[in-house]
């Protein structure tokens, strides 16, 4: 198993990890109608393939392939790693829609599932957006201690971050979070992010 922070013993890491597996098992095959319906929609919308992979950073900087329905026209980066912001030409009409209710992150279920990831964690980044954090003085290291989520505290107080001073605003919700995690902070964190997801008021 891999380490994650001292303070988290190794009983509870195996019961979270069990819980984790458990419920995107579960909720991938309650969801499977909609994750069809999602591809077909996101296949018909623009060209491009249905599933997005993108090298991420998580626990102990160890990279990994995150999965998302694809949100954006093809070659979007072409010219390289960008930020978006609400106004980015590089996202489809049904891109937005997917972005405003989170749907886009429904396929990091198998993340989950595959062990990179848990429900609730910080949000793991690219390697060239940490080093851009990096670079300010700030110390990233401390968010890679625990596995990524799929949700974070950053995403439901903070939300989507558009420059690297939002991103970094947006970390220190992620740090207090690493610093003092438990169950009952990861309950308060999913059910905060199933009201964005039902209302689509997220950032």
């Amino acid at each position: 198993m891999t380490e994650e922070p001292l303070h988290v013993s190794v009983s509870r890491l195996f019961i979270k990890r069990v819980i984790n597996l458990l419920l995107a098992l579960v909720l991938v095959i309650i969801l499977l109608p909609l994750l069809i319906l999602i591809a077909i929609i996101t296949k018909l919308s623009s060209k491009g393939s249905i599933i997005y992979q993108q090298e991420r950073i998580g626990l102990q900087g160890k990279p990994f392939t995150i999965y998302k329905f694809r949100s954006m026209h093809v070659d979007a980066e072409k010219n390289g790693p960008l930020l978006s912001d609400k106004n980015d030409l590089r996202i489809t009409v049904w891109g937005k829609f997917m972005r405003k209710f989170k749907i886009d992150e429904l396929p990091q279920l198998l993340n989950i599932i595959k062990g990179n990831m848990n429900f609730v964690g910080p949000r793991p980044e690219r390697k060239y957006f940490i080093n851009l954090i990096e670079a300010e003085g700030i110390n990233y290291n401390n968010l890679l201690k625990l596995k990524p989520g799929l949700t974070s505290a950053g995403m439901v107080n903070y939300g989507y971050a558009s420059t690297i001073e939002q991103m970094i605003e947006r970390m220190q919700f992620d740090i207090q979070y690493a610093e003092n995690n438990s169950a009952l902070k990861d309950c308060k964190i999913i059910l905060q992010t199933i009201a964005i997801v039902f209302t689509g008021k997220g950032k």
